[in-house]
């Protein structure tokens, strides 16, 4: 059965749970504003929206995990001042000590950033974050799990993406990244040329490229300022709107009285997600052995705001983890049931919390709905409650509708 057959009216209804989610959205960003990671915003905004599903699921609780909120975005200004030093240093001939620096930016960025590991964690401050957890269970013996999940915090404001839109943020991060590959080149130049801890000559190639390299200290002071600390924004968007449309299902399913046979549903709000997926990585390493024991389709909603690029991620973390395909055929099947025919897509720059169960070997993928320039809200203060697009809330609500329903009928051995 279609979620649209399951009961009278149901373009009314689906107005109705759009609505829910629009004025849930609007409520959580004026009574608990930005919500850092971590933060005391954050776990009561969660406790706030577990209070909404008391209603229609019969276990609520809460899971803490610690998490270093600027760890994660923390690498962009330690690996800029580390190249600014190299820079220096490789002018004045200093390679070896120059050429550390280099690699230990690298392995800064590859490791937080690229592979989302906490290897530097340990630098930061520590603080305290939740995963906010409602299921409502089956008539029946649970046979399987569908999780659906949005990120309740806030991220820290992009200054360029605020201050010059996608076209100023992309050319901070492109020039910031080919900096890596003018420090290799000119750092290796120099070892290769024999200068070893000597003061570097005048001549050639070599006295060339130092200049270039001296030349890109302004670009990396840039990226010292990526970041925004001080500030952290509203976060509607991005992703209160993911939590309500995970809730939407549930509360629909309570408020018809529809409770699927063998089909447990959890709307999981995770913490931290800003912050390097902390929240979901916690509920992996947590729940590991329950999620092995009965079969577990986990789909995150993200930013559903921009109508023309509902998409379904497929691949994530800047491309390098491979989403679950039959959760991302079920996602696909779930849209053509709402009317919409999905693209699959990649998060070419960044992760959602689905890449953090994909990484685990768990079946995961991302519905979402946001413009990949990115968007000039995107991660900053024009992320507002006055900047919802309901159209677009009421599709991701449909579709995740249909696709737990077809979950529920079917699973995931047909795909």
């Amino acid at each position: 059965m279609k979620a649209s057959q399951s009961v009278p009216n149901y373009p009314s209804r689906l107005r109705e749970y759009s609505n829910f989610a629009v004025r849930g959205v609007k409520k959580i960003c004026k009574t608990y504003g930005p919500r850092e990671p971590g933060s005391q915003a954050e776990a009561d905004a969660q406790k706030a929206m577990l209070q909404e599903l008391e209603s229609c699921c019969e276990e609520i609780k809460t899971e803490k995990f610690p998490v270093r909120p600027r760890a994660f975005m923390g690498w962009v200004p330690v690996c800029a001042m580390s190249l600014i030093i190299a820079s220096v240093l490789n002018y004045f001939g200093y390679y070896i000590i120059a050429l550390a620096l280099v690699i230990f930016s690298l392995l800064f960025a590859v490791t937080e950033f690229l592979l989302y590991k906490p290897y530097f964690d340990i630098f930061y401050r520590k603080k305290t974050s939740h995963n906010a957890i409602a299921v409502r269970k089956p008539s029946g013996a649970v046979k399987r799990r569908i999780i659906l999940s949005g990120h309740s915090d806030s991220a820290y404001e992009w200054n360029y993406t605020y201050l010059g839109g996608p076209r100023l943020v992309t050319l901070v991060i492109i020039l910031n990244f080919f900096c890596f590959i003018i420090a290799l080149i000119c750092i290796i130049g120099g070892l290769s040329a024999g200068h070893l801890m000597s003061k570097y000559t005048q001549s050639g190639f070599l006295n060339v490229a130092s200049y270039v390299f001296l030349a890109w200290i302004p670009i990396l002071f840039s990226g010292m300022f990526f970041s925004n600390y001080k500030r952290v924004v509203m976060g509607a968007n991005d992703n209160l709107t993911g939590c309500y449309t995970a809730m939407a299902v549930a509360k629909f399913l309570g408020d018809n009285d529809i409770r699927f046979e063998n089909t447990e549903v959890m709307v999981m709000l995770t913490g931290s997600e800003e912050a390097g997926l902390r929240g979901a990585k916690a509920y992996v390493k947590a729940h590991k052995q329950e999620l092995e024991e009965v079969e577990t389709a986990f789909i995150g909603f993200d930013t559903m705001r921009d109508y023309n690029h509902i998409s379904i991620y497929s691949t994530d973390m800047t491309g390098l983890v491979k989403n679950d395909p039959k959760v991302c055929a079920l996602l696909r099947e779930g849209g053509k049931n709402a009317g919409f025919d999905l693209p699959f897509k990649s998060v070419f720059f960044g992760a959602s919390d689905a890449a953090a169960l994909s990484q685990a070997g768990f079946r995961a993928a991302t519905l979402a709905a946001m413009d990949p320039a990115p968007a000039r809200y995107y991660h900053t203060r024009l992320d507002t409650e006055d900047n919802l697009d309901p159209k677009t809330v009421e599709a991701c609500i449909n579709i995740a509708l249909e696709t737990a329903f077809i979950f529920d009928e079917k699973g995931l051995s047909k795909y």
